[in-house]
């Protein structure tokens, strides 16, 4: 694409956390000679210009007024901008043609699914016309499934120079979070659900740790679903809601990149409790709650913590690597400032948008791990105060 109108486009800036991605580009890049050049955009021009003056962002910020369901309006948009940043969810329900576009016009994109089954049937459709287009077309970009995606890949980057060779098996284990999962990922999993009831092929999307894998069929994987007493640990650990996503995007990762994870490798997530009888009862009961994970009233698309909750969020994740013939384990953290699905998500959406537009990584249906690694990594680090580091 020659010289487009813009760097990027926020699509949803007038919901709660495309409006979080407009203030946080505002805020940290608006006075840089070095930022993007961006814009908002929503179906509704009144409600764009309210949220310009409540981020306070100048009144000469562009707005772009375009319809999701019309792939005219999608197209025609794509072609003002290097990347698209949507947070227009669930995907499933509001996605397709605005993916479609950024493929056929060459267009980057970045957006925060979590819906495996409409991320395979896109990479179906879409992942020949984006490789030729030169579209990155970049799936998970925030808190699922970026700090698991990548920090399996810089766990990798260190077994390799400490083994001489990757780890076949790393395990991903949320040790600490305060935060709420975003409305966005509530109807994600609720539209998905329905989708299961109807569609017997998203069932078996969802179990297959391999689904966005077309073509590879893996090593058996461990479930992570059956609260589990890690000797190493000394910890007990319980299923986390969002390993089925983040699981499948690490495989997506191994296998777009060569598989230099190897062919046999395996993964898994789950959440760290604490030692003894407490530490099973709290694990037991958290298995329970994964049968209903968001509650009597999930939280609702557009809802979302104060900014006090989201500045005092933060997650801290341990992935354990297995070291060679008995040649002891690999600890490597991922730790993060700000509420996870939201203050910290908005900025990692928008940082990879920004990497997007500065990559020259070859076009298709792919992961931020695959797509920009390490320089995405750096971004985060600089930019959205998350650490990567070993830590034995």
């Amino acid at each position: 694409m020659a010289n487009p109108e813009f760097d990027i486009i926020v699509y949803g800036a007038t919901g709660y956390t495309g409006r979080l991605v407009a203030e946080y580009l505002h805020q940290h890049y608006g006075n840089r000679d070095d930022g993007p050049k961006w814009a908002m955009a929503g179906r509704n021009k009144a409600k764009l210009e309210d949220v310009r003056t409540l981020i306070g962002a100048p009144e000469d910020t562009p707005l772009v007024v375009a319809d999701a369901d019309s792939r005219e309006a999608m197209e025609a948009m794509c072609e003002r901008t290097k990347c698209v940043v949507t947070t227009v969810g669930p995907y499933q329900l509001y996605g397709d043609e605005l993916v479609a576009a950024c493929a056929k016009t060459g267009t980057d994109y970045a957006d925060l699914c979590g819906e495996p089954a409409w991320m395979a049937e896109k990479i179906d459709q879409l992942h020949d016309t984006a490789k030729e287009t030169g579209a990155r077309i970049c799936f998970s970009s925030g808190f699922d499934s970026i700090p698991f995606d990548l920090g399996v890949l810089m766990t990798q980057k260190v077994a390799k120079e400490r083994f001489g060779a990757p780890a076949k098996r790393v395990r991903g284990r949320v040790r600490a979070m305060q935060g709420t999962f975003s409305g966005g990922t509530a109807a994600s999993l609720g539209a998905t659900m329905k989708a299961a009831a109807k569609n017997p092929r998203v069932i078996n999307v969802l179990r297959d740790p391999f689904a966005l894998a077309p073509g590879f069929d893996g090593p058996s994987q461990p479930s992570g679903m059956i609260p589990t007493y890690e000797k190493d640990l000394d910890k007990w650990a319980a299923p986390f809601v969002m390993a089925p996503i983040n699981t499948k995007n690490v495989h997506r990762t191994n296998y777009l990149l060569g598989h230099p994870y190897g062919e046999d490798f395996q993964y898994d997530e789950m959440v760290l409790t604490s030692p003894g009888e407490a530490g099973k009862k709290m694990a037991e009961a958290a298995t329970e709650m994964m049968k209903n994970p968001f509650g009597a009233k999930p939280p609702k698309p557009g809802e979302g913590p104060s900014a006090e909750e989201r500045e005092n969020g933060f997650y801290d994740v341990l992935f354990v690597a297995e070291g060679p013939d008995g040649s002891g384990d690999l600890h490597y953290g991922v730790k993060g400032k700000y509420d996870p699905g939201y203050g910290s998500t908005s900025r990692m959406i928008a940082e990879t948008g920004i990497a997007l537009c500065e990559s020259d990584a070859a076009g298709g249906v792919g992961t931020p791990g695959s797509f920009l690694g390490e320089a995405l990594v750096k971004r985060l680090e600089e930019n959205a105060e998350i650490s990567f580091a070993a830590e034995n």
